[in-house]
């Protein structure tokens, strides 16, 4: 069977089963399976594959069949210019939450433009899951002190390789535990970034397979109405910023006025709300105020 057989006919059987960009996910796995980048596929498409290319192919497929996500599949995912490893014990990055890193790296630029000759830049990352954010900022932003906090070990564990695998991990000091409490003493930061759980904890049956099934419920359970970590960052986030400082948090579908009204009843100073690449409402941008 050539190349191009393969895609056709795993396209199919992916269309049949209600995967997304079938073709793109075929390609996606052959190329993984070839060790080929996805575009030299065109240049073979007369190849014939062997029985020991066939068999681990056909598995792949077949798993992606049943909405296994393809970053499970082939063990990482992109963000932005760093690969990540991903399991079911963390949230696969999503390009929505690019908007947020690359947020987050503008207002860190900026603040170390503003900022006395020795003062050192502290930022964190709140529930850090993969790492994805904690790890894009210290790769950005060389100067800055990063922190890394999560309740779940294991999802600890991942990030801690990831930094490592994108050689940041001496520059990010990862807290494990529930809340600002893991941090264990009383620092104040210039940035907090953070993807909290947003899904209404009724709505998260109604998920895509890919994420109800296999990404951890903790990163994505919200609370009844999906606000239940706004009301703890907008209650408690200001004291561990400096006067000034920025929380830049993700939101879910349809929350910008409602986590708005959230932080405002604190005392917070909006800034914004960012939207994503399909026009949501995705960034809250708010402030600690100077006094």
């Amino acid at each position: 069977m050539t190349i191009l057989e393969v895609i056709r006919r795993s396209t199919d059987f992916l269309t049949e089963r209600g995967v997304d960009s079938p073709r793109l996910q075929v390609e996606l796995l052959l190329s993984h399976v070839l060790k080929l980048p996805r575009l030299k596929l065109y240049l073979q498409f007369d190849r014939v594959l062997t029985g020991a290319e066939l068999d681990p192919l056909r598995e792949l497929v077949k798993r992606r069949g049943q909405r296994e996500p393809l970053q499970h599949i082939v063990g990482s995912a992109a963000f932005l210019d760093h690969e990540l490893k991903v399991t079911r014990d963390v949230l696969v990055p999503r390009p929505e939450t690019e908007v947020l890193a690359q947020l987050a790296l503008a207002k860190l630029a900026e603040q170390e433009g503003n900022a006395e000759p020795s003062a050192v830049l502290r930022a964190l990352d709140f529930g850090t899951g993969s790492g994805c954010l904690a790890i894009a900022l210290a790769a950005g932003c060389p100067e800055a002190e990063l922190h890394a906090l999560d309740k779940s070990p294991s999802a600890l564990a991942i990030a801690r390789e990831n930094a490592a695998r994108n050689q940041v991990e001496a520059r990010i000091t990862f807290h494990e535990g529930d809340g600002f409490a893991a941090l264990g003493q009383p620092y104040q930061f210039d940035l907090i970034v953070t993807n909290p759980p947003y899904i209404p904890t009724a709505e998260i049956a109604t998920l895509d397979p890919e994420v109800r099934e296999f990404d951890p419920r903790l990163a994505l359970d919200g609370g009844v109405d999906g606000l239940d970590c706004y009301r703890i960052l907008a209650a408690q986030a200001g004291s561990w910023l400096k006067p000034g400082g920025w929380l830049l948090t993700e939101l879910g579908d349809g929350q910008a006025m409602a986590a708005k009204l959230l932080f405002g009843a604190h005392g917070w100073l909006y800034e914004g709300v960012e939207k994503d690449l399909s026009g949501r409402e995705r960034v809250l941008i708010v402030r600690r105020p100077l006094n």
